[in-house]
């Protein structure tokens, strides 16, 4: 189906940093190993809290993706920003010196900034006074500047945004792309999801709501999405950047075309700061609305990529908000929760998944959802238990609600034409 204007939009490049792996292939094994990222927390010390687990990106050197100049003005979300944006510039083969540079843009989705910048700051001003914090304090924490400082490096002039709806940033901002390509603003963005807010503020902040599992025993299982067992999300962190190109753009470089981004639906519960809408409604609409938008009928839909939190309110309102938008097709298509391995990384969560998503349409296996062992009756749907499966995937739907009520939803399709 063509966009607004005729304009339909490929993703061809994409680039990822996760808690399973620093690239898009080593994430895409641990996808299909079902292996889990999840362990103790050492980025901080967090004894004395409930949770004591998280999903951290491992051995990241900013020095392999930027120079010492450039690494040390920026935060660590922007830092994984630029580094997997590299990875997807390179993966789609696309040279931006050879682009008109004001064609090229930039969304990205961040849901938090530099929370450890902010605490670093706090204890610095309390220990040594205000005029000893960081210099770059303010250019390091401003959620904006991991598309500001991708913009500097990279040299992309055009469109430039950052898309804050918390756990449905990375999402939204991919949904938002899409608009933009569609309506001629642009011919290329990068777009995505990074985050990088590990630290005591957040994991304290989270754990007060009682938002957080518990599970420190086992942190392997701590992330269980849809399981009678599940008591709280695990914090996560990492960036995911795709390479979007208006479709002749890319056909006429001859460039490597993953999928086409084919549908968006966001909206709004207008319902409550934290908690899922209870009749569903805000999430069915965004459901509804990106279906319609790429054209296609929950029957088409072979794959379902759920926001999946790992918490007792969420998993039970999606269950419910997908067998709403999907009627009967709820219980045939196939429905899996990466954050099962990975934990929650906020504002990158959809981006991360949707990587996920694409590798499933590209190789023919629905990752799975891990640590599903004991049923919950509330949540009764087809979410791939603990192996990966085989399947022909030529369209998926990606899930993301976020705190305040943001839900976005996104649509790809393997393009056969």
């Amino acid at each position: 189906m063509a966009g607004r204007n005729g304009r339909r939009v490929a993703i061809t490049g994409m680039g990822a940093l996760t808690p399973i792996g620093n690239s898009v292939s080593e994430f895409w094994q641990g996808c299909i190993e079902g292996k889990s990222g999840i362990d103790y927390v050492t980025q901080f010390d967090a004894t004395g809290y409930p949770s004591r687990i998280a999903g951290e990106v491992k051995g990241f050197d900013a020095l392999d993706w930027m120079d010492r100049r450039d690494a040390r003005r920026m935060s660590r979300f922007s830092q994984f920003a630029v580094a997997a944006s590299r990875q997807a510039l390179e993966s789609a083969e696309l040279h931006l010196d050879r682009e008109d540079r004001g064609r090229v843009g930039v969304i990205l989705g961040n849901g938090i900034g530099g929370l450890p910048n902010i605490q670093e700051a706090v204890h610095t001003i309390r220990d040594k006074g205000g005029m000893r914090i960081d210099p770059l304090f303010m250019p390091k924490m401003l959620p904006n500047m991991a598309a500001a400082q991708l913009s500097m490096i990279l040299g992309a002039k055009g469109y430039s945004n950052t898309v804050t709806t918390a756990c449905a940033a990375g999402t939204q901002a991919m949904g938002d792309s899409l608009d933009l390509i569609r309506a001629g603003r642009a011919d290329v963005v990068l777009t995505g999801g990074t985050e990088a807010a590990l630290c005591e503020l957040g994991l304290c902040g989270f754990a007060v709501m009682r938002a957080l599992s518990t599970q420190n025993d086992e942190p392997q299982k701590a992330s269980r999405p849809f399981d009678a067992g599940r008591d709280g999300f695990v914090a996560a962190e990492g960036a995911a950047i795709f390479v979007y190109e208006e479709l002749e753009h890319a056909r006429r470089r001859g460039a490597p075309i993953i999928a086409e981004i084919a549908g968006y639906g966001a909206c709004n519960d207008a319902y409550h700061v934290v908690a899922p809408c209870v009749d569903g409604e805000g999430a069915i609409r965004a459901m509804t609305w990106a279906m319609e938008d790429a054209g296609v009928t929950p029957e088409e839909v072979d794959y379902i990529s759920a926001h999946g939190t790992s918490t007792k309110l969420n998993d039970t309102a999606e269950t419910f908000s997908i067998k709403k938008a999907f009627g009967e097709q709820a219980y045939r298509v196939p429905i899996s929760a990466t954050k099962s391995m990975i934990g929650h990384a906020f504002g990158a969560a959809g981006a991360l998944e949707s990587v996920a998503c694409l590798e499933a349409m590209r190789h023919g296996v629905i990752p799975p959802t891990i640590n599903y062992d004991n049923p919950d009756p509330e949540c009764d749907l087809d979410y791939v238990p603990n192996e990966a499966r085989r399947a022909d995937v030529r369209v998926a739907l990606k899930n993301s609600f976020g705190f305040g009520g943001q839900n976005a939803c996104l649509v790809f399709k393997r393009l056969d034409d």
